[in-house]
């Protein structure tokens, strides 16, 4: 009897072994789709967190100053504009931002302060600023440039393209907008939209 008892004792503690291994790789499984889950939300969190911040930070946002003046965006006040006294990127988008404000000879003096104005963005707004004094060549050659330097620029693109359906060489600007189609992955992005129309004959702004 003794011996039927031990036989017994052995087949629950094998029984119980089971089980609990079985428990526990299920428990390691779930754990395991549980950490995945949140790496996974916590990357789309970073992304979309890294998004917003670039959004809100646009260039076109930036403050215009009376003129001989440049934005601080560290110090957010308006400062007299000299040589190597802002980042390059403070100058490009201060620029911008004249350039839109159709300040464009005070955009080019701005551009001019840059350490660097061989960058695909200098080139980029050096092209929009003359392209909008009537220099429309000119302009598109500073944009092929930067097209050169950075062939994923959506942006360049977009204007290099409004720059071509001004010239009246609507294929040339529909080119254009095909390779933004693969910049952004689809045609829902703004420089998309924005060529469409300009292509459509009714653009949404002077672009």
């Amino acid at each position: 009897m003794r011996v039927y008892g031990n036989i017994f004792s052995d087949v629950l503690i094998m029984i119980f072994d089971a089980r609990e291994k079985e428990v526990t790789m299920r428990f390691n499984i779930g754990l395991g789709r549980l950490l995945s889950t949140v790496t996974l939300a916590s990357g789309l969190y970073l992304a979309a967190s890294s998004m917003a911040l670039a959004a809100g930070s646009s260039p076109s946002d930036t403050p215009t100053c009376q003129k001989g003046e440049v934005y601080n965006s560290s110090t957010k006040k308006c400062e007299q504009q000299h040589s190597g006294a802002f980042p390059d990127k403070d100058l490009a988008d201060y620029a911008y931002a004249l350039a839109k404000a159709k300040r464009y000879d005070e955009a080019l003096e701005i551009l001019n302060l840059m350490k660097n104005p061989q960058t695909a963005q200098a080139l980029n707004y050096r092209g929009y600023a003359t392209r909008h004094m009537g220099k429309l060549d000119e302009g598109i050659g500073y944009y092929l440039q930067s097209v050169k330097l950075d062939p994923h620029y959506a942006q360049v693109r977009e204007y290099l393209g409004e720059a071509y359906v001004i010239k009246g060489d609507l294929a040339s600007a529909k080119y254009q907008l095909g390779k933004i189609k693969k910049i952004c992955g689809n045609t829902e992005c703004e420089e998309y939209e924005d060529l469409e129309k300009a292509i459509a004959g009714h653009p949404e702004d002077e672009g």
